[in-house]
């Protein structure tokens, strides 16, 4: 039986799904305060979660974050699907980085110091398209 992931995915898969397990873990017990600060910061980039109380929002981040770290950890679950699992989850982090007001210097995408921690988010995106690219054309090779 041959695994859905190619020996060239398997550090990124880890160093990633692990990072974002642990996220995902440690966002399990949230109180109130933090879970309204998270809250806060996404539904003023996302409307829509405005109706979305702030521990619902928490739990379904935190059990979101820990479906997509153990996908991309379970060598089982195709690189093309944790790929885009990636992709999607950091797009929707870069679009807080992008939308929040102080995240990045005035007038450029370059991040202020408060920005950093979600401009980083970038890598994780171009991992997530790497993997999706690299998947769809591998029988071209």
């Amino acid at each position: 039986m041959r695994l859905p992931i190619e020996p060239r995915h398997v550090a990124p898969r880890l160093a990633l799904g692990a990072f974002i397990l642990n996220s995902g873990l440690s966002k399990r017990g949230a109180d109130e305060e933090t879970a309204a600060q998270l809250h806060g910061m996404a539904k003023n980039t996302y409307p829509f979660l405005e109706k979305v109380r702030p521990a619902a929002f928490v739990r379904l981040l935190s059990a979101g974050e820990i479906a997509l770290g153990t996908a991309l950890l379970l060598p089982v679950v195709p690189t093309v699907v944790a790929g885009a699992g990636l992709a999607a989850f950091s797009s929707g982090l870069l679009g807080l980085y992008l939308r929040t007001p102080g995240m990045r210097e005035e007038g450029s995408l370059r991040p202020t110091q408060q920005g950093t921690v979600l401009a980083k988010d970038v890598w994780m995106l171009g991992v997530g398209i790497g993997f999706v690219v690299d998947e769809l054309t591998r029988d071209s090779r």
